[in-house]
C-alpha cells in the first residue's frame, strides 16, 4: 500500500531483516473482491464509508493536528531511513510539509516521501493525511512519480485521490491499536487496496535511531498485489522499521528524526 509509503513500488513494497520471534496472528479482514490467495481471501467485504469533514476539525473549525503518538505528523519533521533491496542500498526521506489541500471537504496535510539508491532518485511521492476527532490518522491518497536511472519519468501509476471515482480513504493508524484488529488502509480499486492487522502492541525494536519498547507491530498487505510486510510503530516517534516476510534482504530502518 502506499498507506505507509516508505519504499518505492519498484521495491515491491518489501522490507526485512529484523528478528520477530514467534508471532502468530489470525487474519480477520474486510475488502473488495478479486483477492490474492496469498492473503487468505480477507478482502471480500464491501466498504460503505461516509466522510464527514466536521469529524476532522476542532471546536473552532480548524483542521485537527496529526498528533497520534504512533504516527505524528508535525510540520517540519523529517524521518530518514536506510535499507536494502536485492543487494542494493535504499535511502528514504519523509518530510511533513507545511502544505495542505482539500480532499472530500477535509483539509489534509501534505507529506513528501522520496526514495533513492546510491544518489539516484527512484520515486517522489506526495501523500495526504488527516486525523479525525477520535485520533485515528486517515490516508487520502497520493501523487507519486517513479523515475528511470537517467532521471526521466517512468510512470505515475500508483497515484490516486480519495473522492475521485470509487476511491475512498482508509485508516493508516488507529487512535488506540488493539491486537487482532484488522482495518482498511486505502481503497483505490485497480491501484491500491491495502489492509492491516495489529499483531502486537508490546514489541521491542532496535534500529540505528535507538532501541524502543511498547512498539505497535502490524501485518500490512495488499488485496491486489503479492506480499506481506511487518511494520513497527514507536510511540512518540512513528514508523521505525519495515520488513518483508518473504525475503530477509529487503528492509528499511529508521536512522534519525529531526527536528
Amino acid at each position: 500500500m502506499r498507506a505507509n509509503p516508505m519504499l518505492p513500488r519498484s521495491a515491491g513494497r518489501a522490507l526485512a531483516a529484523l528478528a520477530l520471534g514467534g508471532l502468530v496472528a489470525a487474519l480477520v479482514a474486510a475488502g473488495p473482491a478479486n483477492v490474492l490467495a496469498v492473503n487468505g481471501g480477507a478482502c471480500s467485504r464491501p466498504y460503505p464509508l461516509t466522510i464527514n469533514p466536521a469529524d476532522f476539525t476542532d471546536a473552532n473549525g480548524n483542521p485537527n493536528a496529526i498528533d497520534n503518538p504512533y504516527f505524528p505528523l508535525i510540520p517540519g519533521t523529517t524521518w530518514t531511513y536506510d535499507g536494502e533491496k536485492d543487494g542494493a542500498p535504499l535511502h528514504d526521506v519523509m518530510t511533513v510539509t507545511g502544505d495542505t489541500r482539500s480532499i472530500m471537504g477535509v483539509t489534509v496535510t501534505v507529506v513528501r516521501d522520496t526514495n533513492s539508491s546510491e544518489g539516484v532518485l527512484l520515486e517522489d511521492t506526495f501523500d495526504w493525511y488527516a486525523q479525525d476527532d477520535a485520533g485515528s490518522v486517515w490516508y487520502f491518497g497520493e501523487d507519486t512519480t517513479e523515475f528511470n536511472p537517467d532521471g526521466t519519468i517512468d510512470t505515475k501509476f500508483g497515484s490516486w485521490e480519495a473522492g475521485q471515482g470509487p476511491n475512498l480513504p482508509g485508516i493508516l493508524m488507529q487512535a488506540h491499536p488493539r491486537s487482532g484488529k484488522t482495518y482498511r488502509q486505502e481503497f483505490g480499486p485497480g491501484i491500491a487496496i491495502d489492509m492491516a492487522t495489529v499483531l502486537s502492541v508490546h514489541q521491542h525494536v532496535t534500529v540505528p535511531a535507538g532501541a524502543y519498547r511498547n512498539v505497535v507491530l502490524t501485518k500490512e498487505y495488499s488485496c491486489i498485489e503479492k506480499g506481506v510486510d511487518h511494520k513497527f510503530y514507536v510511540p512518540g516517534v512513528g514508523l521505525a522499521a519495515e520488513q518483508a516476510l518473504a525475503n530477509g534482504r529487503e528492509f528499511i530502518k529508521l536512522v534519525s528524526v529531526t527536528p
